[in-house]
């Protein structure tokens, strides 16, 4: 803020946004701007950097982009997030979580807001993502020049934000890009022209869609969030939008200046039934008045967060929103409803309903969701093993196995089946 013709700025700042949207556009940590097209897999953010011992990082986020039009313009198609023990793939309007090799177990949750999913965790990494090609990267602040990647080292600093893998500082941003690949068999794509010049009839219609933009529409965030890069990007992206989706190329454009003027601090409600509609009304069948909400709030008693108490202070995200009956005050996320009582979320992040029976590890545990979490038990009755179709009791053998190492048999153990030398099990049987 300019106070007394100073500069004054606000210390009270605990993160930074770096913003991937539409047709390959790029706002760095430390709020570079730049577009790039590619069609590979590149590393958006890391704290896996030179700064710091490669073998010990928390995360690292990689982007998958291809063409996504006939001029070479590309978009993001998924995101991986590796957290730890855990690989989240983002993907289809979809999130995976899947198992990796690790010892370090980072605890995240994963929450529907609007339009968005939000991956938050409780290391100071928080992203949103709104199901198609645009993403929101949350870094805390004692992450502060500890990050490398296509969104920079936010170091406070826009000027070496093109900094490569190798630590050389370059101008070229195909350069740069192509450093942070996460794979060298990756084709060529060069842009060697503007959408709008390759597709000059579709300039006028692109113009008069992306004019919201710079119209009085978004008239209060103006002074906060400059309008001229988004309009631009917004009628390169509506160009460029040839191979059907047209109106989801520039309706992600002004989607994604709306959320920069949420994150300053500005709420604009700017869809209407005409432009980029959201039917949220469709949803009320389940038990719940669903409406639109321009900037809604960000934390709701959920199944998945019953406390509605969140990790991260995120700006209000647009998207329709429920609003739950006091006897009913839990908003079930995967079954879309609101409801008196919730099941129950195991380490996966996947969600469980009351009653229903969890599968372990341990063949002689019994796990169910109950009203206080889930809760496990050993049945011996329930011990069994599965060893080629056929089902095994404790402590009986399947069948003797040939072998280069010679004679072996299979045994049912609480574990599971283990392979065993013949001679182990006859020496065993002998003694008293």
């Amino acid at each position: 803020m300019c106070r007394n013709r100073t500069w004054v700025c606000d210390s009270q700042s605990k993160n930074a946004v770096c913003t991937m949207y539409g047709e390959g556009h790029f706002i760095t940590f430390d709020n570079k701007y730049f577009t790039t097209n590619g069609n590979c897999r590149y590393t958006l953010v890391q704290d896996y950097c030179y700064i710091n011992n490669l073998k010990k990082g928390n995360f690292k986020i990689i982007t998958e982009t291809i063409p996504c039009g006939t001029t070479g313009a590309s978009c993001s198609v998924a995101i991986t997030v590796f957290l730890g023990v855990h690989k989240l793939i983002l993907t289809d309007g979809q999130i995976d979580v899947l198992e990796r090799s690790g010892n370090v177990n980072i605890p995240f949750i994963t929450r529907k807001m609007g339009i968005y999913l939000v991956i938050e965790t409780k290391i100071g990494l928080v992203l949103v993502w709104d199901r198609k090609t645009s993403v929101f990267i949350h870094l805390n602040i004692h992450y502060k020049g500890k990050v490398c990647g296509l969104c920079g080292n936010f170091d406070g600093n826009s000027e070496n934000d093109f900094t490569t893998r190798s630590r050389c500082l370059v101008e070229d941003v195909k350069e740069f890009r192509d450093s942070w690949r996460t794979s060298e068999d990756c084709p060529e794509v060069y842009l060697t022209k503007e959408p709008c010049a390759v597709h000059p009839y579709r300039i006028p219609w692109a113009q008069m869609m992306c004019h919201i933009i710079i119209s009085e529409v978004f008239e209060k965030c103006h002074e906060e969030v400059d309008p001229l890069r988004f309009y631009e990007a917004c009628i390169r992206d509506t160009c460029a939008c040839d191979t059907g989706g047209d109106c989801n190329c520039f309706c992600t454009a002004i989607a994604a200046y709306a959320q920069a003027c949420s994150e300053a601090c500005v709420c604009v409600h700017w869809r209407s039934p005409t432009v980029c509609p959201l039917f949220c009304e469709a949803y009320n069948e389940n038990n719940c008045q669903w409406h639109y909400k321009a900037c809604g709030a960000t934390c709701l008693k959920t199944c998945r967060n019953p406390s509605g108490i969140c990790e991260s202070n995120l700006k209000g995200l647009e998207g329709c929103y429920p609003k739950c009956p006091t006897e009913r005050p839990y908003f079930n996320e995967d079954e879309m409803q609101c409801v008196a009582e919730c099941g129950c979320v195991d380490n996966d992040n996947s969600y469980y309903k009351l009653g229903e029976n969890i599968e372990s590890c341990n063949a002689c545990e019994k796990c169910t969701c109950t009203k206080e979490g889930i809760q496990c038990h050993y049945d011996l009755s329930a011990c069994n093993c599965e060893y080629q179709g056929q089902k095994m009791k404790i402590g009986e053998i399947a069948r003797l196995e040939e072998s280069p190492n010679g004679c072996q048999i299979v045994k049912c153990e609480i574990n599971g089946t283990v392979t065993l030398p013949c001679y182990l099990t006859e020496k065993t049987h002998k003694e008293p």
